[in-house]
């Protein structure tokens, strides 16, 4: 399994139940194909750098964990569909 980050920021008008059940969403999608969650860390409310989509503010959250590459292309295909994400990065860490 590899090491991953990734780093995600979700519309901030959501209610905090629909928050909780998006991060919730994310981290199952890696648990469920066999990866392995080392650290999810809600950053909370942050302002962004530009406008994105016609929103100033966005709800940070910071995932690291290890997985095999079928879990994150799951993953980043997840949240390319979901309009409650505004931008989204995925990394691999190098070992070193």
């Amino acid at each position: 399994m590899r090491k991953y980050e990734v780093m995600y920021i979700i519309n901030p008008n959501l209610q905090e139940e629909a928050l909780k059940a998006s991060v919730e969403r994310y981290a199952s999608i890696i648990t469920n194909d066999g990866g392995e969650m080392e650290k999810v860390h809600e950053m909370g409310k942050k302002r962004l750098a530009y406008e994105i989509k016609d929103k100033r503010e966005g709800f940070y959250v910071l995932m690291n964990f290890q997985s095999e590459p079928k879990a994150v292309n799951e993953l980043e295909r997840v949240m390319k569909i979901n309009d409650d994400v505004i931008r989204y990065l995925i990394v691999r860490e190098d070992e070193q």
